[in-house]
């Protein structure tokens, strides 16, 4: 924790140093920069406590590997043992609803468990901050978009960086 203070620290120092350079040069940056970095922090936190929450409500379930299921994506592989009994004694219709309930469709559980992650608070209003930055920099007529996209990619970094530290366990 202690390094990504330091280095937000030391990113937040150079930028108020580019205040030297002009005041709108300066402002790009730091409305850029937080900005992004936000997001990635808000966005990182969000997923985080969504899988938490996933795993202490033991909601997971075990899932194939990637490879498997590319060359398997049926399941017609599987190592479950195939019922061999003949055809007169198979109950057809049991087998039938078995394999219905096999089949995941869409639910309002399934949309609200997807709505959680993507309107979490952590994530909307970061995304709200960038949003306003970005308008109130071009109504000011100070928006130098060779300035802000520069610092957007700096506070990507930044932020990558500090949530992998941050949240790791």
């Amino acid at each position: 924790m202690k390094n990504s203070i330091k280095l937000i620290f030391v990113t937040q120092v150079l930028i108020i140093a580019t205040y030297f350079i002009s005041f709108s040069f300066y402002i790009n940056m730091q409305v850029a920069f937080l900005s992004s970095l936000f997001v990635i922090l808000g966005s990182s936190f969000a997923y985080r406590k969504m899988i938490n929450n996933q795993v202490e409500s033991k909601a997971t379930l075990e899932k194939r590997d990637l490879l498997d299921s590319i060359e398997d994506p049926h399941e017609l592989y599987d190592d479950e043992p195939i019922n061999e009994a003949p055809v007169e004694e198979l109950d057809l219709k049991e087998i039938v609803k078995e394999e219905r309930a096999k089949i995941k469709t869409f639910s309002i559980d399934s949309a609200k468990h997807g709505a959680r992650g993507s309107v979490s608070i952590f994530r909307l209003v970061p995304y709200i901050f960038l949003v306003l930055g970005f308008i109130a920099l071009n109504n000011n007529h100070i928006l130098d978009i060779s300035v802000y996209l520069p610092a957007l990619l700096v506070g990507i970094v930044v932020g990558s960086v500090s949530s992998k530290e941050l949240f790791k366990r």
